[in-house]
């Protein structure tokens, strides 16, 4: 397992060097200007602005100045919207945040998803299976802006049982988490359920009946552990796609993560700091897919860490 988690992690610095040379020079030779959407100032004072965040320089020199912080240092530079703040202070801020609401997104998932997914598989073409099944599609065939929406209207102006947005008490993490995890909770409830039929079929199952094994027993000792294995692979890029791509949701319910800070960044030409949440989301997604993998292995014995 050691080797193999070093090898993958060497394999991983030459992918996080390119990701962030093509976002630099994507960035840098993208039409407009950080100081475009400025007020009309002096030549001088754009010079000074210019000189302050190293952009009087040959694009070269900024690249390779850039790299060397990074590399040694880690450091995204500051950020040209927001004035004495570095990126890496204000994704420090708030990538806590954008991770609570992902932690508790993937738990709601997880439940729902696998309890719906078991079900189903036990008790295939009955009304067990088709309402899960139902609820599932329309989960998944609805986006995270309708679901938002939806849920503020239902449980917040019309019954008033939540708060309609922000981030300050307990009560304002239910909404948001079940947005998103409903989503991915209609993915896992098909996966599991596809990968517990496929299991339930096989001999070794057929074989654990006939000694006389208990259903319980068969179910959580010999079935669940083959199959949840779609589920495991899937929660590779679902972990992901949650931490990530809630700038939706933190948009919608006025969420302080880190979401808001990429989006805002991409309108306002705010250059170290698209360069920084790129670099930053393609590290935590190599992460994320390199623990699945560990785990997947770990629980198919036909899978090897060669």
């Amino acid at each position: 397992m050691l080797r193999f988690i070093v090898r993958r992690i060497l394999e991983t610095i030459p992918v996080l060097l390119i990701v962030a040379t093509l976002t630099f020079f994507m960035v840098r030779l993208a039409p407009g200007n950080p100081f475009d959407t400025e007020r009309a100032v002096t030549p001088e004072v754009r010079k000074n602005l210019e000189a302050f965040y190293g952009r009087d320089k040959p694009l070269p020199q900024q690249y390779f100045t850039f790299m060397k912080n990074l590399v040694t240092r880690g450091d995204f530079g500051p950020s040209t919207r927001y004035p004495n703040r570095t990126v890496n202070e204000l994704i420090g801020e708030s990538f806590p945040v954008s991770l609570e609401l992902g932690l508790y997104s993937i738990a709601i998932a997880l439940f729902f998803g696998l309890i719906a997914g078991v079900i189903a598989a036990l008790r295939p073409n009955t009304l067990s299976d088709y309402v899960p099944m139902s609820l599932a599609m329309i989960g998944i065939c609805l986006p995270t802006f309708v679901i938002g929406p939806l849920l503020i209207l239902i449980f917040a102006l019309m019954l008033g049982w939540f708060n309609a947005s922000g981030w300050f008490s307990p009560i304002d993490r239910v909404l948001p988490a079940l947005t998103m995890g409903g989503i991915y909770a209609a993915y896992i409830a098909r996966l599991s359920r596809g990968g517990m039929l496929e299991v339930l079929n096989q001999d070794f199952i057929r074989t654990a009946r006939a000694k006389g094994a208990s259903e319980k027993r068969v179910i959580f000792k010999h079935a669940l552990r083959g199959g949840l294995l779609p589920v495991i692979s899937f929660l590779g890029p679902a972990m992901a796609g949650i931490v990530t791509g809630s700038f939706v949701v933190e948009t919608i319910f006025q969420i302080p993560g880190l979401g808001r800070y990429f989006v805002t960044a991409a309108f306002n030409r705010d250059d170290g700091m698209i360069m920084g949440t790129v670099i930053f989301y393609a590290t935590l997604i190599i992460t994320l897919n390199l623990i699945v993998d560990v785990v997947q292995v770990w629980l198919n014995p036909k899978l090897k860490f060669e």
